[in-house]
This record gives structure tokens, sequence and C-alpha cells, in this order.
């Protein structure tokens, strides 16, 4: 086990055996403190003085200093420069110590936060920043996580838990993490818990949020470790009543520390054009100076200098070159208010008074969560109007993130027409806050997709549609659970999924439950629990889903769903006439502004996919190019696939944006906009926003695949 040990460090080069701080305290790995700040009591002085000293107005006004202190020179007490010139790096140490304060209470504030942590046989309060890499801490619903962990079990079955992770990555859906089934067993007996003794390998601290590679050696045996299996510093447990994890990473060596990066000096477009501009002026003062010397050395020359009496010479001891040199400095202390010291004052006070006006701003109020504008430090707001570009992201963002369901394509076929029949609705609706809806029966209407084609097509049993609903119900990551009323209650991911199982459950196959090895869905009626083979998950890389299941019948099928640019890709050349037809109605859909998603499936053989579930299984254990090893896998068997049809979801824009880009627009501020879906979609969504409109003349199209065909389209 420990030459394994020792053969494994050389690729992953963390070991952490739970329960065991001796065993741990050796590698000396960081522990649970965490300093967003700048300075402490005794480094304050100097760094913050180092960086005051960098503005060349106050490194001017200190050589100015220095020269006053030479009475050969200077004509005026040293006294008239360094009290402006303490008052203002006072000022401004001042308001950075106002700011670093703020930092020290937030560290404390989160290091002083409390978790349960399993030490010497039992739960005991403990401080965010002594817990330990190896401890086992419990987290309760709606608790922030203390440290990067490993989930070992929780109350949902099968050791499931949901975790938000808008303080990584923004996005408020719950994400699904699943502990391994040998830890899951160890549920919330701390007498089980605190004998447990696995040891961790994996790879060193890093800032990719969405990896994770390691193993778990426990029992004599190893389990392959993925980003699935770990809940990271700054999540929040939601909707799971408890869990246990086992600290990998604490403190810096967190993801969340790894990405914020070290706290650094920053400085605005104005302090470096303040900073130029003194040099500008800095360089005229110089020029001044020498053709008042110049002056000066003539003039003695030919009066001598028995009229030179405000400086402390001796007459006849100094020659008029020489003279001059001095003179040129001694005009340099005389002309020094050229040098505008004030202006850096009050730039800090304009500075601060921002600071406030943000912070009263009604218009950014968000009355929602209660939640106002807040800056942050004072010394980045007259960024805010040197803005020239603005990137932003389409979905959730120009868009409300509240999916409807409008339209679908089946087997060549569009259903999904709007209906002008009161009684009937005619979208399904999946929203963004909350992320849970509640589903009481088939025969609920609350949220209802109607056609009376389709429910037809239902109804006569057409295979083709009853296997593209069947798909919708099994391909997605969806977790369902009952409240105290009977309500089937919905967690999703994605808004988009939220859409598509909603719709499928209206149209008769209503997702029910699922287990690691199971998904039961209620098709028209009758239950049927399909047995979960494989779930090859989505990713930006690859952008689809796919599902492998075996049907009570023994068949083995793979559901896909994804980009139609990448899913007409794996289709099976029999496809060419249905391909045709669903690529005509996709443009339809993406004209209309809708989100699609291509649907398509395979029917697998059984030899065929043991073999490559063995590949699988030995790409998973893999401890080296486990990813690559993964996506040459899922490529492998998604292939030859028989399209089904096409989805076609609707995301209506945020109220005020088309305002907001119309003032931006008027400001001469260039918007540019990030967005998944297809070209047509991105149009119609540049026209409903007003980013694209009638009045452009040209809208110009770089469709290339590389920076070589980019850069020729753009020429």
């Amino acid at each position: 086990v420990i030459c394994q040990e020792q053969s494994l460090e050389v690729t992953f080069k963390r070991i952490v055996k739970a329960n065991d701080r001796e065993y741990n305290e050796k590698f000396q790995y960081a522990d649970n403190r965490i300093h967003t700040s700048k300075y402490n009591i005794l480094t304050f002085l100097p760094i913050n003085l180092f960086e005051q000293f960098q503005r060349v107005a106050n490194a001017y006004f200190l050589c100015l200093l220095i020269l006053q202190l030479i009475p050969e020179i200077s004509s005026l007490t040293w006294f008239t420069t360094i009290v402006p010139l303490v008052l203002v790096i006072t000022m401004t140490a001042v308001k950075d110590a106002t700011d670093d304060y703020f930092r020290h209470k937030s560290d404390n504030q989160v290091n002083n936060r409390q978790s349960e942590v399993l030490i010497n046989s039992k739960l005991q309060n403990e401080k965010w920043m002594n817990v330990k890499v190896g401890d086992i801490i419990k987290l309760e619903n709606n608790q922030f996580v203390a440290a990067d962990l490993l989930l070992l079990s929780s109350s949902e079955p099968h050791g499931l838990c949901y975790v938000e992770t808008a303080e990584l990555d923004g996005e408020t859906n719950l994400k699904v993490r699943h502990a391994l089934s040998v830890t899951s067993e160890l549920g919330a007996d701390i007498s089980k818990l605190a004998r447990f003794d696995g040891i961790v390998v994996c790879e060193v601290p890093n800032n990719k949020l969405d990896k994770f590679m390691g193993i778990l050696s426990w029992k004599d045996s190893k389990h392959s470790l993925n980003n699935e299996k770990i809940i990271l510093r700054g999540c929040i447990l939601r909707n799971t009543s408890w869990c246990f994890g086992m600290v990998i990473f604490a403190g810096p060596d967190t993801k969340l520390m790894q990405n914020s990066g070290k706290t650094k000096f920053k400085r605005t477009s104005i302090d470096r054009l303040m900073n130029t501009l003194v040099l500008w002026i800095f360089g005229f003062l110089i020029c001044l100076g020498i053709i008042l010397a110049i002056g000066n050395s003539i003039w003695e020359s030919q009066t001598g200098d028995q009229f030179r009496t405000f400086l402390f010479w001796n007459e006849g001891e100094k020659s008029s070159v020489f003279s001059g040199f001095l003179t040129f400095w001694s005009y340099i202390i005389i002309l020094n208010t050229v040098v505008p010291i004030s202006l850096y004052v009050s730039v800090e006070v304009i500075r601060l008074g921002h600071s406030y006006f943000i912070n009263w701003d009604r218009k950014m109020y968000y009355s929602r969560k209660a939640i106002p504008a807040e800056a942050r430090t004072t010394t980045l707001n007259e960024e805010l109007g040197q803005i020239e570009y603005i990137f932003s992201d389409k979905t959730g963002t120009l868009t409300q993130n509240i999916m409807t369901f409008k339209r679908c394509s089946i087997n060549g076929r569009i259903y999904g027409e709007v209906h002008d029949d009161l009684d009937q609705k005619t979208e399904i609706t999946q929203e963004k806050e909350p992320v849970d809806f509640s589903v009481k029966s088939q025969a609920d209407r609350e949220l209802q997709f109607f056609d009376h084609n389709l429910m037809e097509s239902i109804k006569m049993g057409d295979p083709k549609v009853h296997e593209f609903l069947r798909l919708l119900a099994l391909c997605h990551t969806v977790m369902s659970e009952e409240n105290s009323a009977g309500e089937l209650i919905y967690q999703v991911q994605s808004p988009d999924e939220g859409a598509l199982v909603t719709a499928a459950r209206n149209l008769g196959f209503i997702f029910k439950s699922r287990t690691p090895e199971t998904i039961t869905i209620e098709e028209l009626g009758t239950l049927v629990t399909y047995q979960l083979l494989a779930f090859l998950d989505f990713n930006n890389t690859r952008k689809r889903m796919s599902v492998i299941v075996r049907n009570p019948e023994g068949q083995i099928k793979l559901y896909s769903k994804g980009a139609d640019t990448i899913l007409f890709e794996k289709l099976h050349p029999s496809n060419e006439v249905l391909l045709s037809l669903t690529s005509d109605h996709l443009s339809e859909f993406a004209g209309e502004g809708l989100r699609t998603l291509a649907i398509a499936y395979r029917d697998l053989d059984d030899k065929y996919f043991k073999e490559w579930h063995k590949m699988l299984e030995d790409a998973n254990a893999a401890t080296e190019e486990r990813d690559e090893r993964i996506a040459g896998l899922y490529e492998e068997i998604e292939r030859d696939l028989m399209l089904l049809g096409a989805t076609a979801v609707e995301d209506k824009l945020q109220e005020g944006v088309i305002e907001t880009v119309t003032s931006l627009s008027l400001a001469n501020i260039k918007i540019w906009v990030l967005t998944g879906d297809k070209q047509e979609t991105a149009i119609n969504i540049g026209y409903a926003c007003n980013m694209l409109t009638d009045d452009m003349n040209d809208m110009f199209v770089i469709a290339g695949n590389n920076a070589v065909e980019v850069r020729e389209e753009l020429r």
C-alpha cells in the first residue's frame, strides 16, 4: 500500500488521511484560515508608503523636501513642503487603512464561523480557522461549506446532496453531488465516521472549479474520485438536511481562494493619466529652471553676485557657472507649486463622495432581495465612467432564465402551434428562482403544453412520439422528491431541463424518481423502471448529454440531446431525409428567437456495451489522462444515432433590457453578447433587445473556425 501511495504521489502530489491530524501535519498543509487583507500592523506603514510613493507627484515632493534641507540652494523652509506632503499621504493612508480594516473584519467574520467537526469521536463546534485537512465535518441545510470536502454521506438516499454554487460561478441553479456508495453507507453514525480511515491521493491545489482527480483507498479497495464527489468552499448546502464531508483542501488551498488571487494595488486610468501629466509638468519645470539658471549665470558673470542675499553663500566663493547650477535647484524649489499636489487630495475626496453616492442610489436597490448597491473599494469608482466595452452573457443576464416550452419537431413534423382557446394554457414554464415546482398528478394542468395533433399521436401510440417523450423523461439531471402534502417536487440544475421534463410530464410521460442504478417514469399511467447503466454528462466541449438505460424488455438504449450542430454529426447516414426536414424546422425555431436542442437515440448490442463499459471503468480508475480517455469512449458510443426531432424553448428578455441597451448605445458604448444559441437565434435576440436595428445598413457574419479564417474574414 505504501508503494502504491508513493507511486501515486508522483502524479497527484497530495495525500490526505481521514481522522488523522498527526499523519496529515507532516505534509505541512495550509490551515483553514484565510487572509484577503493587504496589510497588518507591522507591514502597513512600509508597504503603504511604498505604494504611495509610486505616484510621481509624491515622489517629486519627497525629492523636493530633500533639496530643501540643503541650505545652499533652499530659499524656503522645509516645513512648507512637508506639511502638505504629510497631509496627502496621511489622508490616503487613512482611506487605505479603512478599506483594509473592512477586509480584516470580513476575514475575521469568516474565520470565526462555526462548523461541527468530528474530534475524538465526538461532534464539536469548531471555528473555521481551526479546521484541518483530513477532518470530517457535518453540514446542515443552508450552511456555507467551510473547506473543499469529499462528500461521504448525506440525509438523501444514495448519498446525494444539492449545493448552490453562486459564490463560485454565479449560477443559482442547484447542483447535485454524489457520495461514493461505499461511504454513503456510513450515514450519520458517528462511531462509523470516527473509524473511517480512508486515504485520498489527489491533485495539487489548483483553480479549476469543474475538475478534480483523485483516488480513495479504503477497505483494501480503490475508488475513483471526480468533481461530482467534491463540495467546494463557498457553496451552500440546499434542500439537504445534513451531510458529512472530509476536508481535502483548506484555506488558501481551496479552489475558491486559488481563484481569488493575491490582493493587488489597483490603479485607475485617472491615476495613470495624472502620473503622465505630472511628468509633463515636471519636464516643463525642469526646462523653466534651466532657462532661469542660464540667465542667472549670464547676469552674475556681467554684474557680479552682490545682489544675491537670499541664499547662504559667501561672496566670491563660487563661479558664475556653478552659481547657475545651484540656482537651478533653488528655482526648482521656488516654483514647486507648478506641480499640483492638491490634485491628488481632490481626487481622493471625490472618490470617497462617489462611493457614498453609489451606496445611496435608490435606482440600484434590488427590492426583491433587499440588496442595495455597495462600493467595496473607494479607489476604482471613476472607472465606471470610463467604460468603453461591455461583455455580457445572454441567458439570465439579458434574459429572465425562465424557460417556456413552445415548439417541437418530431419525426419531421412540427407540433406546438399557438391556439386562441382561452381555456387551454399553451406554456410550460420552469422558473430560475425558485428552482423547484410542484407536480400533483398527470391530470394537473397548471403547467400545460397543448397541441391537438400531438395528443392524437400520443393516443394512437405513435412509436416515434413515445420515444421522443420517453427521452425527455429519462435524459436529464433532474431530481425529484415528495413533500409532506404528497406533491412531487423537482430540483433542477438547468431551467431548460425543467421545461423539457415538465413538457414530457404534461404529455403523459412523468419522471417520478431516480437512484444511482435506476430511473422510474410513469408512461401514460403505467410505472416503468429503467436500469441506469451509464450517464454521459454535459460539458462545454461536448455540448450534449446522454444516458444509457436498459428497459424492462432487456433492450439497451442510448438517449442523447444536445446542440444540433454537434448531434447531427453523430447521426447514422439513413437519417438524411429527416435531417433535412428537422434542420429547416430548427432554422424556423431559431428565427423566432427560441433555444433549440436536437434529440436522438441508439439501440445498443449487449455484448458491445459490456466491452465498452469495461473500458469506461478502466478509464475512470486511471491516474493519467483520465479525462481524455473518458472523452474518447463517449465519442465512441455516441455515433450512428437515429434522429427523433428537436425541441424549442423560449427565454424572455429581462425588464428594462431594451431601454438599457439603447441608452448604452447612445453613450457610444460597444456591447458584446456571448451566447451558445444558433446564429439565427442570436440575431433574433439582437433585434429584440435593440442591439441590432433596422437602421444598420450592413451586418457582417464572421464564421471562421480557426484564427486564420477569422482574420481573413475580418479583413
